[in-house]
């Protein structure tokens, strides 16, 4: 009999195989001389209280082996000569995702990325840290990999009745990655790791004959003579791109594309986002925390470095942590000269001293009422960019970001003083206060009062607060037909992933991308 047993065990316990044994044996009531193989399926830590545990979920063998076990594999058969052409504009998680899926569906992707590849990305990104001048089309957001690629890489999801979320792990793991991820209750990738995987998934596209081309910025639309239909895209360039379909994967801050989709006439609809700053610790108070350490007392050798996820609301607004990055770093995510943007990512190890997270509260459409006469529907992409610029002012420049520790902030008064931080650039002192919008700053004064109740010195003085968070996703959806996933207005466009307001992290979008391109096969 093969089947799967859930056990929980002490953390050393736990690393043990005949502890293993034992308890599974204890729990389907047989002898331990019967389980003659086990493999594990699924692993999380419970840290709720002491001693700290592993849940294992275990797939066995009882009075017979277990089938040798095989990494995934992903072996795309080269596209027929005359396969329908896709535009595939974007190379995040949903457009790289959506390419693949065309390989498998017989269909030939034709990548188009306004940035560069994922390594020349990464020179790219390296004068942003000594406050030099941000590339306008290759930094934290634009290139290869998309926004996610120096974003730590974190796969937990919530969406998995989007689609196979294990099939999208797979994939990652058959482009290189650590085979943890389909075991690991919260994988991450690491955006050390990251750029390899990305390379690969890239080779596996030209290989079965797709194209990818850089620095390849689309900035028209192409429609059928009778302008009822999408046919392909202009770059930059002049050059045009031709196929049977265009799936728009472009990422939350491609503004340039809203405003194009805008000037076509085409629907946009203003969403609900999220803004705040970024919040850090050193990573030894969130271990403590999490953890329940004594004074002193080390974290435990095999634990990774802690983590959190914290959610309430203030006045009908959620208030929340997001894209928490434990042993990482803030980094400068501006897409313009003249903004100044922070987020957060981590190496795979997680092993620098610092925790960070997004700290952030619900912004709705109307609350950028004050734009919607000069902007209309885009009025929540220029309330963004208002406060970036802002932040950019406060800073003084060159990628400083305004800081101010949380005391102070909760006091309202300027840090005479700030704490070490990851965060490269440098810091301004600052009271966040006058730089955030009122409602904003009101309910994150509240927000955290009540997560210091939860996690111990969440607002304490070691805390910092970081301006400003405001990418946390787009503040406009490019609308869909629910069916058939093409725009409301021209079909042959198929709004994809987080920048079209569909996904909100690199799985779901991932799995966007794969629907999207189903949709497509769909009408071949």
């Amino acid at each position: 009999m093969i089947t799967e047993v859930d056990i929980h065990l002490p953390l050393k316990k736990a690393l043990r195989e005949e502890a293993r044994r034992k308890a599974v044996a204890q729990k389907l009531e047989i002898s331990p001389y019967r389980v003659l193989g086990m493999r594990l399926l699924k692993d999380s830590i419970d840290a709720r209280r002491r001693p700290i545990c592993r849940q294992l979920r275990l797939l066995v063998g009882v009075d017979e082996e277990l089938p040798p076990a095989e990494l995934p594999r992903r072996d795309y058969v080269p596209v027929a000569a005359g396969a329908p052409r896709v535009i595939i504009v974007g190379s995040g998680p949903g457009g790289l995702f959506a390419a693949l899926r065309c390989l498998e569906l017989g269909l030939c992707p034709i990548v188009l990325e306004r940035g560069r590849d994922v390594f020349a990305r990464s020179l790219d990104l390296q004068p942003l840290h000594c406050g030099e001048s941000v590339d306008e089309e290759s930094n934290y957001c634009f290139g290869e990999g998309g926004a996610g690629t120096f974003s730590d890489g974190k796969l937990f999801t919530r969406a998995t009745k989007r689609g196979p979320v294990m099939e999208v792990y797979e994939t990652f793991v058959a482009h290189g990655a650590s085979p943890d991820i389909l075991t690991d209750a919260q994988p991450h990738l690491g955006s050390d790791k990251l750029p390899d995987i990305i390379k690969a998934m890239r080779n596996s596209i030209l290989a079965a004959g797709g194209e990818v081309h850089f620095s390849t910025r689309v900035n028209g639309l192409l429609r059928s003579a009778d302008g009822r239909r999408l046919c392909g895209v202009r770059s930059a360039d002049g050059r045009e791109w031709v196929g049977k379909a265009v799936i728009l994967a472009t990422g939350h801050s491609a503004r340039d594309v809203y405003r194009m989709l805008h000037e076509e006439g085409l629907s946009l609809e203003g969403k609900t986002f999220a803004v705040g700053v970024r919040i850090e610790h050193p990573q030894a108070l969130v271990d403590a925390a999490q953890y329940h350490l004594r004074p002193g007392e080390q974290r435990p050798q095999g634990l990774p470095a802690a983590r959190y996820t914290l959610a309430t609301n203030v006045e009908d607004r959620g208030v929340h942590s997001f894209c928490m990055c434990p042993g990482g770093h803030i980094v400068p995510a501006a897409t313009a000269n003249d903004e100044v943007v922070v987020n957060g990512m981590s190496l795979s190890a997680r092993n620098s001293p610092w925790a960070n997270s997004g700290f952030v509260v619900t912004v709705k459409p109307e609350d950028a009422a004050a734009y919607t006469a000069s902007h209309g529907v885009m009025a929540g992409l220029a309330w963004q960019k208002a406060l970036e610029v802002a932040t950019s002012q406060a800073g003084g420049g060159r990628q400083k970001a305004p800081a101010q520790r949380v005391t102070d902030f909760l006091a309202g008064r300027v840090s005479a003083t700030l704490p070490e931080s990851s965060y490269q650039p440098g810091l301004t002192s600052w009271d966040l206060n006058e730089l955030l919008p009122s409602f904003v700053s009101r309910r994150m004064k509240v927000g955290l009062q009540f997560f210091n109740r939860k996690l111990r010195g969440f607002a304490g003085e070691e805390a910092l607060l970081i301006g400003c968070e405001t990418r946390t996703s787009s503040p406009l959806r490019i609308p869909r037909d629910s069916t058939t996933l093409q725009h409301v207005d021209l079909p042959g466009l198929y709004p994809c992933g987080e920048g079209a307001g569909y996904a909100g992290g690199i799985v779901s979008a991932a799995l966007d991308g794969r629907r999207c391109a189903e949709a497509v096969a769909a009408t071949c």
